[in-house]
Parts: structure tokens; C-alpha cells; sequence
């Protein structure tokens, strides 16, 4: 999200989402420095690099003003640490440089190392997301945090392979990106006895919206934005929907042997891949994803949370346009 889209969205959401997102911080960091100093100077620089926290931010917003403030911050902190801890582990199995123009624990401290940072992190969501109480939570949680370890394991499947479907792709998208943002959703929905179902297919939606454009800004960049070359996605050997798409208008694109793509050749096969209009494509298709988030928002909401809800939907678009 952009920064004009935070702003908007702290200004609609309710005078109590600004000291949420404090105490959020405060709480990231209390956990990041609580298990020794190696781990702590690990797992923190993870936390610090997290971004706009637009899965915590969900959290609250699919809430509304809470009756229980310990437990609306505990569910979002839970949320933020699984995210977390899937970005340290897919960087070890990516063999990552950077994260965000940064260097990566694995990069900087070792695969050892980085292992056992994300791994805290996923024992220290789900130990916080316990204390709830609430058996219902903890399964929403360990459903998404299913979703991405299978995910991974389709990505991984697919590694190398030009010919995959549209369908396995967006499969691919809803497990490794998707479930997480539902459960968000869903998380908020059940601190406030609000409408889980349809606020999860909510989060779901834009959750899809915003892989897709993520995959899109690897083909387009810069590298300045993206803190990673053009191309990187093809380079790990993953096919993403700006090549399905251009794959069926390009004949050479269509016979491209993903395994031979060099670091050289990789912003040129960016290049031709635009030129298809695939791009272009795959960006109407995400904000007609995120077009019908929006309208399947429950009719009984507050103005307030509608208003912002949206706004958020409208930041995932933003953030990559």
C-alpha cells in the first residue's frame, strides 16, 4: 500500500486503529528480542524489514472498534509472525540475496541460522494466537499456515515448467498467498462476532489480487522498486501468469526453456513478455479480483468499516501500480 493509502485508511478506520498498529510494533519487537541475542538480532531485522503490515491492518479492520484489545493484538501479531516466518524460510529454499533491497538471514547468517529464525517465529505466532483461547482462531491460523507449506511444495513441483495451467497457477496463488490474508480476515471477524465467512472471502480475494500483481512487478520492475532484478521469478525456475498469458501470444515464448534462461537474458524475455500485452492482462485481471472483493463485502457492515475495508482493497492495487 501506499503511503497516501495508509493515511487514508488510519483516517477512516477509527480513532483506536493508530494505537493498535503502535502496540502491534511494540509487540513485534518485545517478541523479536525475547530469545538471545542471536536469534534476537535475526528475527528482529525480519520483523523491522515487514513492510506496510497489511495482514495485521486486516486483522483490525475486519474487527472494528474491539471489545478486547489484548486478543485483537494478539491474533494480528500471530498473523504477522507466520508471514514473517514464511519470508525467512522461502528465502533459504530460493537461496535469496536480498528481501526488500536488504540482505537476507540466510544470506547474511546461514541456512542454520535462518532456519531456526523462521522456525521461532512460526512457534511464537501460534503460542500467542494460544493464549486466546479460542480453538477456532488457532484453526483458522494452522489452515493458512497449511495452505502455504503446500504452496511451496506446488511451487516447487512446478519448478522449470513453461506448461503450467492458468488453474494450477491461481491453485498455487490461493495456498501460498491467499489463505493467509482469509485468515486474517477471519481472525478479526471472530475477535468481533462479526460475519467470518464473508469477510474470509474478502481477505481471500484481495489476497489473490496481490500475488498476481507481485508477479507482475517482477516481470515489469525496476529493480529500484523491487530490490530484486527483473526476472528473478523466471530465474528460480517459477512461471507466473504474465508467461501463461504471453506464452499463447508469443510462438517463441511458447517453446521458452525456462532452464535456459540466463541473468544476461532474463530482462529481455521481461521485455517480450510486455510486449505481448500480458502484463496489461494480468493487472485487469487482479483489479477485477479485487473490484469483486470489494462488492461481496457483507451488506450489515458499518459505514466506517466498509469505507475502510475498501480503501485497503484499493491500496493493493495502488501499491503496485
Amino acid at each position: 500500500m501506499g503511503a497516501p493509502t495508509v493515511e487514508a485508511v488510519m483516517g477512516v478506520g477509527g480513532d483506536h486503529l493508530p494505537g493498535l498498529m503502535t502496540r502491534l510494533e511494540e509487540r513485534l519487537a518485545a517478541v523479536a528480542a525475547d530469545h538471545g541475542t542471536a536469534l534476537a538480532t535475526e528475527a528482529g531485522d525480519t520483523i523491522a524489514a515487514g513492510g506496510k503490515r497489511l495482514r495485521p491492518l486486516l486483522v483490525f479492520l475486519a474487527c472494528g472498534p474491539p471489545a478486547d484489545v489484548t486478543g485483537l493484538l494478539r491474533a494480528a501479531l500471530a498473523v504477522e509472525l507466520v508471514h514473517s516466518a514464511t519470508l525467512v524460510h522461502d528465502d533459504v529454499l530460493d537461496a535469496a540475496d536480498l528481501r526488500r533491497g536488504r540482505p537476507t538471514v540466510v544470506a547474511r547468517a546461514g541456512r542454520p541460522m535462518a532456519t531456526a529464525t523462521g522456525d521461532l517465529l512460526f512457534s511464537r505466532a501460534f503460542g500467542e494466537l494460544a493464549a486466546n483461547g479460542r480453538a477456532d482462531e488457532v484453526r483458522a491460523l494452522s489452515r493458512a499456515s497449511s495452505a502455504l507449506a503446500m504452496g511451496e511444495l506446488v511451487q516447487r513441483s512446478d519448478a522449470w515448467d513453461a506448461g503450467v495451467s492458468l488453474e494450477r497457477y491461481e491453485w498455487r496463488c490461493e495456498l501460498k498467498t491467499a489463505r493467509l490474508f482469509e485468515a486474517a480476515a477471519e481472525l478479526g471477524a471472530m475477535e468481533a462476532a462479526g460475519p467470518v465467512e464473508a469477510l474470509g472471502a474478502f481477505g481471500r480475494g484481495i489476497g489473490l489480487a496481490f500475488q498476481i500483481l507481485d508477479d507482475v512487478l517482477d516481470v515489469s520492475g525496476p529493480e529500484s522498486r523491487t530490490g530484486k532484478g527483473r526476472g528473478t521469478d523466471l530465474l528460480d525456475g517459477t512461471v507466473t501468469l504474465p508467461l501463461i498469458l504471453a506464452r499463447d501470444r508469443d510462438p517463441e515464448l511458447g517453446s521458452l526453456d525456462v532452464r535456459a534462461i540466463t541473468a544476461e537474458q532474463a530482462e529481455a524475455v521481461c521485455d517480450r513478455i510486455e510486449a505481448t500485452g500480458a502484463l496489461a492482462e494480468s493487472r485487469r485481471r487482479a483489479l477485477e479480483i479485487v473490484t469483486r472483493a470489494k462488492d461481496g463485502l457483507p451488506a450489515g457492515l458499518p459505514q466506517q468499516q466498509r469505507v475502510a475495508l475498501r480503501l485497503v482493497a484499493d491500496g493493493v492495487v495502488e501499491r503496485f501500480s
